[in-house]
């Protein structure tokens, strides 16, 4: 790559996705023709340790052999594999376990600074990545521990300086990854900049006072990651901090795969777009970009394959021709049809952008939080400006039909396609349902039960086959039983208000408790919690 000597592709495999090695070795041949030459695994407790059997129990952990098969393909390939772990926070599954939750744990999901056995679960974690994985280098994880020290140390040491905290485990961290052979590691730089006042996405260069420049260790490399900025002067100030902090940075973006169904390539490549320029303006020689999978992993890692196309073609001055020629000899597909993956989300017209106006760091999931809305209580869906579904109709007939032209990614459109024949249904189920009620029109509502509601349930159960189908084809069976018990949940509670509506009527019952209490304007368009968008109650 002409601007860059590392380009990387981080593939998250610790939310309850986790990619199978076939899917991943087919992922690794792409990204390595666009010019890749890094992959990261994200693996939080996904894959096996030694003397650590309930790390990663039950959840599709990733065996020694598996991982050293994925190491030897993609150096084949020309790729470096670089092992992406967490060695301070982001580690609440293991709170499953006894083995782990009284012990290893400060607050949250944040291990215990100071504690033997933390450093034990580290040691057998570094000495089982040595014996795996080929490349020196190492991702440490180290972000969004916001609350470090405010918990069991607290409780047994008192109050200390966080900032000595958060340097103190990484030098015991960086001994540990030393004493096995690793040279280069890699921390995510958010914390630096949190534990101080201020905000973390400073738009004035800042400087780090020596006491916490010096106790940096010189084979760190700090990780600025933004994957929300579309602003010049927010990435120019931000990169020249962490400079500050420490020469070795490396840039860390995003290709949008997360907390959604349907991905976000045009999110993703509008922000890319200037994020870039910028780490190519400054000198930044080194990035990655991450296809995380918050909330259930639903969106498939490949369905960025144009935002990843997009950021190769502007690490290598490609013109927009250029790429998109390029993106059809290695995919065999159209670049355009491939975004139109993206569709499901855009629920106001594909060229409506999904900022949300509200919570300005994400993009709108609207395909999730209206599908998982209740019909009944359907505060997101009743409140919803929108007065017509046809555009998911149309999207849904267009994913269909490429569905049909592809010759490798069919499973793909064909999720969304039938996620969109469910929106089309559901987008406004819960409107007509509360104006119908409000009126007092129960034969509308009978006709509603007997034709939306039922027409819902059985797209809903369609949809439920395709994304298995795609899940089963790219990523292990581990987790999958999330999404049956929500996709089954949906269905269930489809069926449970379409009975209850043919109950009132029939004059069964007298009222609809949940359409009797008025709605509450709600202004939120991003919801990132699956446990949020289907009830108010405890999940």
């Amino acid at each position: 790559m002409k601007h860059f000597d590392s380009l990387g592709v981080m593939i998250d495999c610790s939310r309850d996705a986790v990619p199978n090695v076939e899917g991943l070795k087919r992922f690794f041949d792409v990204i390595a023709k666009m010019g890749y030459n890094v992959a990261m695994l994200y693996t939080e407790d996904t894959y096996e340790v030694e003397n650590e059997p309930y790390f990663g129990y039950q959840r599709g952990r990733y065996s020694m052999e598996e991982l050293r098969e994925l190491d030897r393909y993609a150096a084949e390939k020309g790729i470096e594999l670089i092992p992406f772990i967490q060695t301070l926070a982001h580690l609440a599954t293991l709170k499953r376990w006894r083995a782990y939750r009284h012990k290893v744990f400060d607050i949250d999901d944040i291990l215990l600074v100071d504690e033997p056995r933390t450093y034990e679960l580290i040691e057998n974690m570094f000495k089982t990545l040595a014996k795996t994985f080929t490349s020196r280098r190492v991702h440490l994880g180290y972000d969004e521990a916001h609350h470090i020290g405010l918990g069991k140390y607290l409780d047994e040491h008192g109050f200390t300086d966080r900032y000595a905290l958060l340097l103190k485990h990484l030098n015991r961290v960086c001994e540990i990854a030393r004493k096995y052979g690793f040279d280069t590691m890699l921390i995510a730089n958010d914390l630096f900049f949190n534990l101080a006042p201020g905000v973390f996405c400073t738009e004035d260069v800042k400087e780090f006072p020596a006491e916490i420049v010096e106790n940096v260790p010189k084979d760190c490399a700090t990780v600025y990651w933004d994957y929300f900025a579309t602003d010049v002067k927010r990435y120019d100030s931000m990169i020249k901090s962490s400079k500050n902090l420490s020469p070795n940075l490396w840039f860390s973006g995003g290709a949008w795969t997360w907390g959604t169904f349907s991905p976000h390539n045009r999110y993703s490549i509008k922000r890319n777009a200037v994020a870039i320029p910028c780490c190519i303006e400054n000198g930044v020689r080194e990035a990655f970009f991450t296809l995380w999978g918050d909330n259930g992993g639903e969106c498939a890692y490949e369905a960025v394959l144009p935002a990843l196309m997009h950021i190769a073609a502007l690490a290598d001055d490609m013109s927009e021709a250029e790429m998109k020629a390029k993106f059809y000899e290695i995919t065999g597909e159209q670049f355009d049809s491939f975004m139109d993956l993206d569709l499901p989300n855009y629920i106001f017209g594909e060229n409506v952008p999904v900022e949300s106006p509200y919570f300005q760091h994400s993009a709108c999931n609207y395909c999730k939080t209206h599908l998982y809305d209740d019909p009944f209580l359907g505060a997101m869906s009743a409140n919803l400006a929108a007065d017509d579904s046809s555009l998911l109709d149309a999207y849904a007939k267009r994913l269909h039909a490429h569905a049909k032209e592809s010759k490798t990614y069919g499973l793909l459109y064909e999720t969304m396609a039938c996620l969109s024949d469910v929106l089309f249904k559901k987008l406004l189920l819960a409107k007509k349902t509360r104006a119908l009620y409000e009126a007092g029109d129960k034969e509308g509502l009978r006709f509603l039960a007997e034709t939306d509601y039922a027409e819902c349930i059985e797209r809903v159960n369609v949809f439920y086959k395709a994304f298995r189908k795609q899940w089963y084809a790219i990523n292990k069976t581990y987790g999958f039983e999330i999404h049956d018990a929500r996709l089954g949940g949906l269905a269930r509670r489809l069926e449970s208000c379409r009975e209850r509506l043919l109950s009132y009527a029939n004059g069964e019952i007298a009222e609809i408790a949940e359409l009797e209490e008025k709605l509450l304007p709600m202004k939120d368009t991003y919801i990132p919690s699956w446990a949020e968008m289907i009830s108010a109650n405890i999940v």
